[in-house]
Protein backbone atom coordinates (compact mmCIF):
# COMPACT_ATOMS: atom_id res chain seq x y z
CA UNK A 1 0.00 0.00 0.00
CA UNK A 2 1.29 3.44 -0.90
CA UNK A 3 1.86 5.90 1.90
CA UNK A 4 -0.97 8.39 2.42
CA UNK A 5 -1.28 11.41 4.67
CA UNK A 6 -4.52 13.11 5.63
CA UNK A 7 -3.05 16.59 5.49
CA UNK A 8 -4.06 20.10 6.47
CA UNK A 9 -1.54 22.56 5.01
CA UNK A 10 -2.51 25.19 7.61
CA UNK A 11 -1.41 22.90 10.47
CA UNK A 12 2.26 23.12 11.46
CA UNK A 13 2.34 19.51 12.74
CA UNK A 14 0.87 18.32 9.45
CA UNK A 15 3.45 20.29 7.44
CA UNK A 16 6.30 18.97 9.60
CA UNK A 17 5.07 15.39 9.19
CA UNK A 18 4.87 15.83 5.42
CA UNK A 19 8.46 17.10 5.38
CA UNK A 20 9.60 13.96 7.22
CA UNK A 21 8.04 11.62 4.63
CA UNK A 22 8.65 13.57 1.41
CA UNK A 23 11.26 11.08 0.20
CA UNK A 24 8.63 8.32 0.36
CA UNK A 25 6.37 10.11 -2.17
CA UNK A 26 3.21 9.97 -0.06
CA UNK A 27 -0.22 10.44 -1.53
CA UNK A 28 -1.50 13.66 0.02
CA UNK A 29 -5.20 13.86 0.81
CA UNK A 30 -6.43 17.30 1.75
CA UNK A 31 -9.07 15.88 4.04
CA UNK A 32 -10.81 19.21 4.68
CA UNK A 33 -11.73 19.54 0.98
CA UNK A 34 -11.81 15.78 0.26
CA UNK A 35 -13.30 14.45 3.49
CA UNK A 36 -13.26 10.75 4.31
CA UNK A 37 -16.62 9.03 4.48
CA UNK A 38 -17.82 7.10 7.52
CA UNK A 39 -16.43 3.80 6.23
CA UNK A 40 -12.99 5.35 5.73
CA UNK A 41 -13.11 6.90 9.19
CA UNK A 42 -14.05 3.55 10.74
CA UNK A 43 -11.18 1.88 8.87
CA UNK A 44 -8.79 4.60 10.06
CA UNK A 45 -9.91 4.14 13.67
CA UNK A 46 -9.46 0.37 13.37
CA UNK A 47 -5.96 0.80 11.89
CA UNK A 48 -5.09 3.14 14.73
CA UNK A 49 -6.68 0.92 17.37
CA UNK A 50 -8.78 3.86 18.58
CA UNK A 51 -12.38 4.58 19.41
CA UNK A 52 -14.14 7.32 17.44
CA UNK A 53 -13.79 9.84 20.27
CA UNK A 54 -10.01 9.30 20.31
CA UNK A 55 -9.87 10.24 16.63
CA UNK A 56 -11.57 13.57 17.27
CA UNK A 57 -10.51 17.09 18.07
CA UNK A 58 -12.98 17.62 20.91
CA UNK A 59 -11.85 21.20 21.63
CA UNK A 60 -13.02 22.42 18.21
CA UNK A 61 -16.15 24.62 18.38
CA UNK A 62 -17.81 22.28 15.87
CA UNK A 63 -17.73 19.48 18.45
CA UNK A 64 -20.05 21.38 20.77
CA UNK A 65 -22.04 22.88 17.88
CA UNK A 66 -22.82 19.35 16.66
CA UNK A 67 -24.25 18.56 20.11
CA UNK A 68 -21.55 15.97 20.78
CA UNK A 69 -20.13 14.84 24.09
CA UNK A 70 -17.38 12.43 25.01
CA UNK A 71 -20.17 9.93 25.72
CA UNK A 72 -21.85 10.23 22.29
CA UNK A 73 -22.45 7.00 20.40
CA UNK A 74 -19.74 5.79 17.99
CA UNK A 75 -22.14 6.06 15.02
CA UNK A 76 -22.91 9.67 15.92
CA UNK A 77 -19.22 10.55 16.24
CA UNK A 78 -18.23 8.96 12.92
CA UNK A 79 -21.15 10.71 11.17
CA UNK A 80 -20.09 14.05 12.66
CA UNK A 81 -16.49 13.63 11.47
CA UNK A 82 -17.73 12.81 7.97
CA UNK A 83 -19.88 15.97 8.00
CA UNK A 84 -17.29 18.18 9.72
CA UNK A 85 -13.79 16.93 8.83
CA UNK A 86 -12.26 19.69 10.96
CA UNK A 87 -13.12 17.39 13.88
CA UNK A 88 -10.62 14.74 12.72
CA UNK A 89 -7.24 14.59 14.47
CA UNK A 90 -4.36 15.52 12.19
CA UNK A 91 -2.21 14.54 10.55
CA UNK A 92 -2.87 10.85 10.05
CA UNK A 93 -0.42 8.79 8.00
CA UNK A 94 -1.24 5.35 6.59
CA UNK A 95 1.47 2.97 5.37
CA UNK A 96 1.69 -0.80 4.88
CA UNK A 97 -1.54 -1.53 6.75
CA UNK A 98 -0.56 0.63 9.73
CA UNK A 99 -1.56 4.14 10.71
CA UNK A 100 -0.45 6.86 13.12
CA UNK A 101 -1.70 10.21 14.30
CA UNK A 102 1.53 12.14 13.94
CA UNK A 103 1.50 14.35 17.00
CA UNK A 104 4.40 14.78 17.44
CA UNK A 105 5.43 14.63 13.77
CA UNK A 106 8.29 12.22 14.53
CA UNK A 107 5.68 9.55 15.28
CA UNK A 108 5.59 8.95 11.52
CA UNK A 109 9.07 7.45 11.71
CA UNK A 110 7.54 4.35 13.38
CA UNK A 111 5.71 3.63 10.10
CA UNK A 112 8.80 3.74 7.88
Amino acid sequence: MAMMIWHNPRCSKSRQTLELIEGHTPQVRLYLTDPPNEAELRAAAASLGLKAIELMRTAEPEFKAEGLTKNSAEDELFAAMARKPKLIQRPIVFHNGKAAICRPPETVLNLL
